[in-house]
């Protein structure tokens, strides 16, 4: 019985350095992800946002003729559709890229 045990050990040892190097490869994909870049637009690129991989919103461009002082709610609606479409595919690329 003990070498049973004994075997069940060196399998719980071999189960955990897995999870260990799973999780360490999943630490870089996350870094990775971390470091790509998605770029979006709205309105025919009159509104441009880039997003990192995590999230981050890293930078918003609004084109002069995009700004209409009498229609100010145009612009924010293109910043918001811009991001709403760079969560999107950030989310997407996370689906595809980390496991469950």
């Amino acid at each position: 019985m003990k070498r049973g045990m004994m075997g069940g050990g060196q399998n719980m040892q071999q189960m955990m350095k897995q999870a260990q190097e799973m999780q360490k490869q999943m630490e870089q994909m996350k870094e990775q992800l971390a470091e790509t870049l998605i770029e979006s637009s709205a309105g025919g690129g009159m509104v441009s946002v880039e997003m990192s991989g995590a999230y981050e919103l890293l930078n918003i461009k609004i084109k002069p003729e995009a700004v209409d002082p009498d229609d100010v709610e145009m612009v924010e609606d293109l910043v918001i559709a811009a991001i709403n479409e760079a969560i999107s595919q950030v989310t997407k690329l996370r689906e595809e890229t980390l496991p469950l």
